[in-house]
């Protein structure tokens, strides 16, 4: 059956970032009216006497948590300790006291960096639990990863209805760009940009170019977290993807090609590569709430380059 948002208070953390900003629209375009997006100035999840004063102000009947502290290789290899403990505290602490406040459904993303750093590939829920994360992003995957044993305890013992989703990486307009804290995709599309504003004939690009990564346009990603608040109902994982691989190496090029770029790349070896291959098995959330990707990379890469463009080009 259908759990319909419409009239109901939803609390969407991280409502104002990337991939919440989408969703919030998703959210509006059902019709939904009471929609609440906190700020981490007025509401600092990690501090329990805020999470508490959130939910006592707000009396949300549904939250959907996607605040995160959140980075690329190079961020996480600098905060291991405050991506763990930001990221454990916020979803732990979040989810209880949803079932304390009688929130009727919780709905969380985890990430792909909780699966083993050599999972069988295509990734299936199954192997979750299967072996240890890619040592660089190992806190954060840890951290997030824990929101699904904490959904099942809960559903077990309280009958609570939560819900948890592991998203590939993301990608699209309104992303960051910034070199020291963004993810593949931004970063290569800001590199490339600046070596033409230069005139330089190099991009540097970290590890060997061999890794393989699954991206999810991020409209298609808000949608499948709509789909899965208003028709799925267990505390089994979902992955969220594409199902559509592609090595660092290639995607340079992809980039590069849209963008007009006429140089070369090189590879900086001594950078880590991070996980080996990356790709879902994107089965379950098709069958589960019917949610298939719509967006093809191309699509998606023109998008994030006009968005970049727009905004950030002289």
């Amino acid at each position: 059956m259908t759990f319909d948002l419409s009239t109901k208070r939803i609390v969407v953390t991280g409502g104002a970032g990337f991939l919440g900003s989408f969703v919030v629209e998703k959210l509006k375009a059902r019709g939904c009216k009471h929609i609440v997006v906190p700020r981490s100035s007025d509401y600092d999840l990690v501090d329990l006497s805020a999470v508490r004063r959130l939910l006592s102000e707000t009396c949300p009947d549904v939250i959907i948590h996607l605040a995160a502290v959140v980075g690329g290789i190079g961020a996480n290899q600098k905060n291991p300790a405050r991506f763990f403990y930001d990221n454990l505290l916020m979803g732990v602490q979040l989810l209880h006291e949803a079932h304390r406040f009688s929130v009727q459904k919780f709905v969380a993303t985890a990430t792909i960096c909780a699966y083993p750093k050599h999972c069988p590939v295509p990734f299936r829920e199954e192997d979750l639990w299967n072996g240890y994360p890619e040592e660089t992003n190992a806190p954060y995957g840890l951290a997030k990863k824990m929101l699904l044993l904490q959904s099942a305890a809960y559903r077990a013992q309280y009958g609570f209805s939560s819900v948890v989703l592991f998203p590939v990486n993301l990608y699209g307009p309104r992303d960051h760009f910034d070199l020291e804290t963004s993810h593949v995709i931004p970063a290569l599309i800001r590199k490339i940009a600046q070596a033409q504003e230069q005139g330089l004939t190099e991009v540097t690009i970290w590890g060997d170019g061999s890794p393989t990564r699954e991206f999810l346009y991020v409209e298609d990603c808000a949608e499948a977290i709509v789909l899965a608040t208003e028709r799925y109902d267990q505390s089994d994982p979902v992955n969220v993807g594409s199902g559509q691989e592609i090595s660092i190496a290639a995607l340079a090029g992809k980039i590069g090609d849209l963008m007009g770029y006429k140089g070369g790349f090189v590879y900086d070896k001594s950078r880590p590569n991070g996980q080996p291959r990356r790709l879902l098995d994107t089965t379950r959330a098709e069958r589960c709430f019917g949610f298939r990707a719509r967006t093809t990379l191309d699509e998606g890469l023109r998008s994030t380059i006009d968005f970049f463009q727009r905004e950030f080009s002289p």
